[in-house]
């Protein structure tokens, strides 16, 4: 007799347990492997695990955390399922399911493709995102039903694309609806995780699992934007555009006049030329206040007095005004186009006319 009992015990289960080896197994089966349960058997569920009873495709009784002893008395479902009579003490067929209800953290997100925007300084914009979150099954009777099927194991794999097509969708609502300029979004990171993260959980709610955290770690604009950004932060560092422009054109006619040969830098040297040569008359002028005397001897005839230069026009690099006849800016050095003005007024005249069509004087 005992050799035939070990036998049947052999054929039956006493203990109901599991120990995940994993760190990204959602739902577990329990391998009864052809065997029955044993009424009486002990059954553990261990913190951040849930225990499912399943019979013939049905769910039955749900075990929280803790030891138990299985009898009629705590598997109610399971009892009206299968019509035992009280008191029933046999061996019986279930199928059992461990669902892990611990987070799965750091799990990744980002845009397979950009997400485009409406951007009050920019216009349309595509933005591209990337950053992280974490889960856990807060239904395990609704993941069972509405994910895990007949399958012997689910995994987040098996969940995660579901969850980060819904983050890339409630992402760009966050962002559309925010009407935060693309500037300032990297201020707002926090503000539009919380966003998002409410509106991905009204999302998944359905598949009985919930984030609990989402994490915004960066939003890139495009290079275009980008671009631009710097620009103006280079401009805003310059502070006087126009000293930062005559800057840039002096350090061009440098650049040029120190290749040696070429026309350019030939041009530009002698336009440097003549701007120096102003500049030293120029202060010679302002050092010369008093005129100087003459011999009374030398019989000076009376000058007349030297009519001012009309104005040629302006330069069209640095704006700076040029007289009649000048061939290069004395300020920039750029080189001006030679066109006929009167000298009277300085209005352009056609080649080979006598008088002024503007003032009429006689040219």
């Amino acid at each position: 007799m005992g050799f035939f009992s070990n036998i049947v015990k052999g054929q039956l289960i006493d203990v109901i347990e599991w120990t995940d080896s994993t760190n990204d197994t959602i739902v577990h089966k329990y391998d009864m492997n052809g065997k029955e349960i044993m009424m009486g058997a002990q059954l553990t569920v261990r913190e951040s695990q849930v225990a499912i009873f399943v019979n013939e495709g049905q769910l039955a009784d749900i075990f929280r955390p803790g030891r138990y002893e299985l009898q009629t008395s705590n598997m109610p479902i399971l009892t009206a399922l299968k019509s035992w009579k009280y008191g029933f003490n046999s061996p019986f067929k279930s199928d059992v399911y461990f669902i892990n209800t611990k987070q799965f953290l750091d799990r990744k997100w980002g845009t397979a493709n950009p997400v485009m925007m409406r951007d009050t300084e920019f216009g349309v914009i595509r933005l591209r995102g990337f950053g992280s979150y974490a889960f856990h099954v807060t239904d395990p009777e609704t993941l069972l039903k509405e994910c895990f099927g007949t399958n012997t194991t689910y995994r987040v794999s098996d969940i995660e694309d579901q969850i980060k097509r819904q983050t890339v969708s409630s992402l760009s609502d966050a962002i559309a609806e925010s009407k935060i300029p693309a500037l300032d979004l990297a201020a707002n990171y926090d503000e539009l995780s919380q966003f998002a993260m409410a509106a991905i959980n009204q999302k998944i709610m359905h598949l009985g699992v919930q984030l609990t955290t989402f994490v915004i770690e960066n939003i890139s604009l495009p290079e275009e934007v980008e671009k631009a950004m710097d620009r103006r932060t280079s401009m805003g560092v310059v502070g006087d555009l126009n000293k930062y422009t005559q800057f840039q054109a002096a350090e061009a006619m440098r650049e040029s006049a120190s290749q040696p040969g070429s026309v350019a830098g030939t041009g530009i040297g002698m336009g440097a030329g003549v701007a120096m040569g102003q500049m030293f008359a120029q202060s010679i002028g302002n050092v010369t206040q008093q005129p100087v005397q003459q011999p009374v001897y030398q019989q000076q005839a009376p000058q007349a007095p030297q009519a001012p230069q009309a104005p040629g026009g302006f330069c069209p690099s640095c704006g700076n005004p040029f007289t009649v006849g000048a061939k290069f800016c004395a300020n920039c050095g750029e080189k001006l186009q030679t066109a006929a003005v009167c000298p009277k007024c300085g209005n352009e005249v056609m080649p080979g006319a006598k008088f002024c069509a503007n003032c009429g004087e006689k040219l």
